[in-house]
């Protein structure tokens, strides 16, 4: 099983999880991060490092978060691996904790 990177991270992307992550399944998008679900070793090293504690076990997704699976398995063949922590968005402390965000999600 993997972890998964939900709704609360859009719009915020905290980076500490990817600093204690030792598979480097993490990938960055313009505003948004993905775990790659190949890569996850299940090791729940992230999950207390996120800020907008927007991390989960895929078979523990709060109700109304199970697209992110799929979403993160996709997003993650696209976008880069990231290794290494970087400031998060201006305003990622304002709206962290906002619900319901995906419509702010940029896929590109």
């Amino acid at each position: 099983m993997a972890f998964v990177v939900t709704d609360n991270c859009i719009a915020c992307k905290y980076t500490d999880c990817v600093s204690v992550c030792p598979a480097d399944a993490f990938h960055e998008g313009p505003n948004f991060l993905a775990i790659n679900p190949v890569d996850c070793i299940d090791c729940d090293l992230c999950v207390p490092e996120c800020p907008a504690n927007a991390i989960f076990q895929e078979d523990e997704l709060p109700a109304g978060q199970e697209q992110f699976k799929e979403l993160n398995a996709e997003l993650s063949e696209m976008w880069p691996k990231i290794t290494e922590v970087i400031k998060p968005l201006p305003n990622a402390d304002s709206v962290n904790g906002t619900p319901n965000k995906i419509d702010q999600l940029i896929v590109e």
